[in-house]
């Protein structure tokens, strides 16, 4: 006889256990055991504990015993230690020669559980195609887990708990993540460009997938508060249209302020509710935005929208509101203006000759629209504090920005609209100004004037402003015209005649009908085209770093007479740079 031998890497031989029959000496054979045949004969070998062997006992052909012997189904499930599994009837696991019980086995292979079965492999059993299932195909995609605040934490806990070791994600295993510190500001520079750093590099790569469109808070960008400014702006406009002495000839009613203040209100709770959402969900997106040179300026836009509904609510829901109000709101502001103004003037990376842009803008109209808030109130200290604070960083803003240098990039045709927030800081800063004061003085008509001149030195050029696609940049003009429109008003009340009463009318009408072309024009980009919010490829940069350039990486300090050698004779004929370059080994 045979005996059956079992080969294992790097294992001995395994004693006999099995003894080899014939088929024709199996009393019955049936189709159903080929996995677990029927042996007819066993010899039974029972090792004792001093390793002696008794003698083999022959088993009757007719009583038949069922031999399962567990074999690994692949190479990486092979038991650790060099052992080998054959249960037999009794349930015996002989490892290394010792006998171990089968409560001992199932306590050890608790250790060591199998794999699951894999998405192939179940939809061979159930005949269901999971491959084309959107859920399924959206749970599959690990990309999203370093962007999900939960999910993949609450993963690996389940893993580890279930006694798998987590596996590694797709940014993990190729090396794309390897830091769950926030990104430094010079990565942003390296791999986006343009002037507002929203274009990413040709060479540069993404750690979210670029071939299907991410989920809806991913898409959701912190600049979408620009329509909550354009919207509550219009509520102070028509509730100074019907409350100045100069505009009572247009006898405009106060449910107009009323219906657009409860628009507005309607409108930022549910862009602040979306934002929470992905606060909540994707923090990791937040994050990066925060730390976007750029996109950190619009973190003031939710409180600056929240400082014109205090200031455009109805005289019938409130005519003065508490004190409170206006330290809960400018809070914020502070953390957000130490942070900023600190890094403009500190240096570095973020200083400002770097990073000016006229989105910049807004960090500075939040100082004026909340000292006009405050003065509104009866506040003195407050309000003159971030009034001067934001006129100290104005005329620096000014200045960086008309000056720019040669190496600065301009802005692309879709980003023209944003010009129109130079009109915004003067326009407010006039207003807060009168309240301050008490009156619109020679202080509030320097600076508006200043806004009256920026704003007609845009408006003529049309062209400037024409010939781009749609897009939430658009929204950069309502706010800036609501403003100058409010500042003529108010200039309006101290200088009444036929040519301010026009003035002011003529702003009010365009900054109304720009301000409903673009809410008509964005539901109807983002709810019937759906292309208001495309991939956000400014948070989804990796912070790899590109590779070096290889033509230069051998040359070292030593080399410096071979480099001049080489430039010396580029400009020369081929003869002569190929004579060159033979004789310099390091450039073969």
């Amino acid at each position: 006889m045979e005996n059956c031998q079992v080969e294992e890497y790097g294992l001995s031989e395994v004693p006999s256990l099995i003894e080899y029959i014939s088929s024709n000496e199996v009393a019955a054979f049936y189709a159903s055991d080929l996995q677990y045949p029927s042996l007819s004969s066993i010899k039974s070998e029972t090792v004792s504990a001093e390793g002696q062997v008794d003698e083999p006992v022959t088993i009757n052909h007719q009583k038949k015993h069922l031999v399962s012997i567990n074999m690994p189904l692949c190479c990486e499930e092979v038991q650790p230690q060099n052992s080998i599994k054959v249960l037999c009837s009794g349930e015996t696991d002989l490892r290394d020669g010792i006998p171990i019980s089968s409560s001992q086995i199932n306590t050890e292979d608790s250790k060591h559980p199998l794999p699951s079965k894999s998405s192939e492999q179940l939809e061979a059993i159930s005949g269901v195609n999971f491959a084309n299932h959107q859920s399924i195909k959206s749970l599959k995609d690990s990309r999203f887990d370093y962007f999900k605040t939960w999910s993949g934490k609450l993963e690996k806990q389940f893993s580890i708990l279930s006694g798998r070791s987590p596996a590694l994600t797709v940014e993990e295993d190729s090396g794309i993540r390897n830091t769950d510190r926030p990104l430094p500001v010079s990565r942003y520079f390296d791999a986006l460009e343009g002037p507002e750093l929203e274009t990413l590099r040709a060479s540069e790569e993404i750690v979210l997938p670029s071939d299907n469109q991410w989920p809806f808070p991913l898409r959701f960008p912190v600049s979408t508060f620009g329509i909550c400014l354009g919207v509550s702006s219009q509520a102070i406009l028509w509730k100074a249209l019907a409350m100045s002495p100069s505009t009572a000839f247009l006898h405009i009613s106060l449910k107009i302020n009323f219906i657009l203040w409860f628009i507005s209100i309607a409108l930022t709770a549910t862009i602040f509710t979306i934002y929470l959402l992905k606060i909540i969900l994707y923090f990791e997106a937040v994050r990066r935005e925060y730390y976007h040179p750029i996109r950190v300026n619009f973190f003031f836009s939710p409180w600056i929208a929240l400082l014109f509904l205090a200031l455009g609510v109805p005289p019938s829901i409130a005519k003065n509101l508490p004190p409170a109000l206006w330290y809960i709101l400018m809070a914020p502001l502070v953390c957000l203006e130490l942070k900023i103004y600190g890094q403009w003037m500190s240096g570095g990376e973020r200083r400002l000759s770097k990073v000016a842009n006229p989105s910049n803008h807004l960090s500075i109209v939040g100082n004026f629209v909340g000292a006009l808030l405050g003065a509104s109130m009866g506040l003195k200290e407050g309000p003159m504090f971030f009034f001067a604070v934001g006129l100290a960083h104005y005329i620096v803003l000014f200045v960086t920005l008309y000056q720019r240098l040669p190496t600065n990039e301009t802005l692309p045709k879709d980003l023209h609209p944003v010009f129109f927030l130079f009109v915004a800081a003067p326009s407010v800063a006039s207003v807060a100004w009168a309240r301050i004061q008490g009156s619109f003085d020679y202080r509030s008509r320097i600076a508006y004037f200043i806004a009256m001149f920026l704003y007609f030195s845009l408006a003529v050029r049309v062209n400037f402003f024409r010939g781009f696609k749609f897009s939430l940049s658009w929204w950069a003009y309502t706010f800036p015209m609501t403003g100058a429109a409010i500042a003529t008003i108010n200039y309006s009340n101290q200088v009444t005649n036929v040519m301010t009463k026009a003035l002011s009318t003529m702003l009010s009408l365009i900054s109304s009908l720009i301000v409903t072309a673009l809410l008509f024009s964005t539901i109807m980009h983002a709810f019937v085209l759906q292309d208001l919010f495309p991939n956000d490829l400014a948070i989804a940069i990796s912070n790899r770093k590109q590779k070096p350039n290889k033509k230069w990486f051998h040359l070292r300090h030593g080399h410096a007479k071979e480099i001049e050698n080489y430039l010396k004779f580029a400009n020369s004929d081929k003869h002569n740079l190929e004579a060159i370059v033979t004789i310099t080994p390091s450039f073969k």
